[in-house]
């Protein structure tokens, strides 16, 4: 293996790789790398909106972490960040594959079975309340606005319901609760004072007609009374 770069400002990656290794992608990045390569970069998108709405915020919550790979996107602008996922497989993974400087506390905790404790400002949750009941939204919900302190933000991220008929067969498996924009922001309101909804295409934010979104944004601030505390 060749180990000096031609132009030497990229000699530091090849210091990198024999000092640290390859970061190695989680369970799910690695099966999107292989299946559908762009996926990555279209998730990427979804958190740096995350990370950019939640930038200086000083302790957050990240509810189905999964393997975590992106989550240091987050961790690049919030002072600390804990994942939460109720699969330990996933857990697990995303623990194994923990490197400084981007290491955060990764947990099993299934948000149905209560709030989290920890003095978080804000919490967030994409590809996420699709794959809850619609009978168990507002628990999940409750629960999340219960888990940051006032008046708190979170940030709810879905595939539109307009998106199911295109989406690929291992895309819907699980999603028993797709919305459309004004439903999200319904359910949300029950929850929160405010809520802005964003709509997404591919790794484009915007504002533009909901109904030809693929991916919804529902950014909820201000958590309402009714919604502390919530027992299953």
């Amino acid at each position: 293996m060749a180990d000096h770069t031609r132009e030497k400002q990229y000699q530091a990656h090849v210091s990198l790789r024999d000092s640290k290794g390859f970061t190695r992608l989680g369970l799910r990045a690695n099966a999107a790398w292989h299946a559908d390569p762009k996926r990555l970069g279209i998730v990427l998108a979804r958190y740096k909106f995350v990370a950019k709405m939640l930038s200086g915020k000083a302790r957050v919550l990240e509810v189905g972490v999964g393997d975590g790979w992106a989550s240091r996107v987050v961790k690049q602008e919030v002072g600390q960040l804990v994942g939460i996922d109720f699969d330990a497989v996933f857990v697990e993974d995303a623990n194994a594959a923990m490197e400084e400087p981007w290491a955060f506390e990764c947990r099993v905790h299934d948000m149905m079975d209560g709030p989290v404790a920890g003095g978080f400002d804000a919490a967030y949750a994409l590809d996420v309340l699709e794959h809850i009941p619609a009978a168990d939204e507002d628990v999940f919900l409750a629960n999340m606005a219960a888990s940051v302190d006032a008046p708190g933000v979170v940030i709810i991220g879905m595939p539109s319901l307009e998106s199911q008929p295109y989406a690929s067969p291992g895309s819907k498996e699980g999603h028993v609760n797709c919305k459309t924009a004004p439903d999200l922001k319904a359910v949300m309101q029950r929850h929160f004072h405010e809520v802005f909804i964003f709509s997404m295409n591919d790794e484009v934010v915007h504002t533009g007609f909901h109904k030809l979104a693929h991916y919804l944004f529902a950014l909820g601030v201000g958590t309402r009374a009714q919604s502390r505390p919530v027992t299953t």
